[in-house]
């Protein structure tokens, strides 16, 4: 397996328990963790700036300075109840998945639902919010899309691991939610830590701090490469306390997970509904697009082929993700 852990440096493998040369205290030591943050940063950077001139300049500088953008109305408020009531009422295959409390469902953003929806293809093929959406990435790619609902508190005594801060890599990556109901700070809101997406010398510090440590000692998310973070250790860093975002429905939230963020606690039973987009690429790519997977044709049939991949090798890889049969987003069963 040597050579295929060595290549993996090269790429966005992160897992200090599946890879002994990423988890290699020695190497770490010596600076390979550190490198490899810094070297991603770096070229994030080089990226965002060739593509920045096509982003609105209010939005480029909200998530420049925080490492999220917050837009509500992104969709004219007229047209919206409109979009909002033909996506809560479409039927189709959707998969299920239980962490701690709470049950995440999704439904593929496939052609079936776009044939059905015209208007969410419209909305999905913005020229404003795809340019957004390539800026956080830093790669013109075009994102994984789902339906998401989120069930909160629905039994049980175990903790939602996503309630607690963590970031999801080493390098940026793109994730949005176009809330279709409001969310209040009581019901489980996106939460971030404001400035958190920046590589400061203190960030490099915990880095490479983290690195060094034990990866059996520590959560099993941690060591697989998703970090979580605690409130002094968020002091330690010269950064604030985290905010959670309560949004009016229609509000769009952009953020780069390499930032510190969780769901925020719910304190009542709740569902939240949303637009979900994803997107994640090797971070030591010099060029800006080149994506076979955001061809059109494809990248709507992309999460299909991902699941039915899982699938097949739930065996070996697992799969938490499981079909519950045609639902609509706001399904009680």
């Amino acid at each position: 397996m040597a050579p295929i852990w060595m290549l993996q440096l090269a790429t966005g493998a992160k897992s200090f328990l599946d890879n002994p040369w990423i988890g290699s205290r020695r190497l770490n030591q010596r600076g390979l963790h550190v490198a490899r943050v810094r070297l991603a940063a770096a070229l994030s950077a080089w990226r965002r700036r060739r593509l920045a001139a096509m982003v609105r300049p209010e939005w480029r500088a909200a998530f420049d300075r925080d490492g999220f953008v917050a837009i509500p109305d992104i969709i004219p408020p007229a047209h919206f109840a409109a979009l909002r009531e033909a996506i809560l009422g479409y039927e189709g295959p959707a998969r299920e998945m239980r962490q701690g409390d709470a049950i995440t469902r999704r439904m593929a953003i496939d052609p079936a639902m776009l044939r059905a929806i015209p208007q969410l293809q419209y909305l999905l093929e913005r020229k404003d919010i795809l340019a957004l959406f390539h800026y956080v990435a830093s790669y013109r790619i075009t994102p994984l899309h789902y339906v998401q609902t989120i069930v909160s508190k629905t039994g049980g005594n175990e903790v939602d691991p996503q309630e607690t801060l963590h970031a999801d890599s080493f390098h940026s990556s793109l994730k949005a939610w176009l809330f279709l109901n409001p969310v209040a700070v009581e019901e489980g809101p996106f939460t971030y830590v404001a400035g958190s997406h920046r590589f400061t010398p203190e960030r490099l510090a915990w880095e490479r701090a983290r690195s060094v440590a034990d990866p059996r000692a520590i959560d099993r998310l941690s060591a697989r490469g998703s970090p979580r973070v605690g409130a002094s250790e968020l002091a330690a860093m010269k950064l604030p306390p985290a905010s959670a975002l309560a949004v009016d429905a229609n509000t769009l939230v952009v953020a780069d997970t390499v930032g510190f963020h969780a769901r925020g606690p719910s304190l009542r039973p709740g569902e939240r509904v949303e637009l979900w987009s994803y997107a994640r690429r090797n971070p030591f790519l010099p060029w800006l697009g080149g994506d076979p997977s955001s061809l059109p044709g494809i990248a709507e049939r992309r999460v299909g082929l991902v699941w039915r991949v899982r699938d097949g090798l739930a065996r070996q890889i697992g799969q938490p993700w499981q079909p519950v049969g045609q639902r609509t987003p706001i399904d009680k069963r």
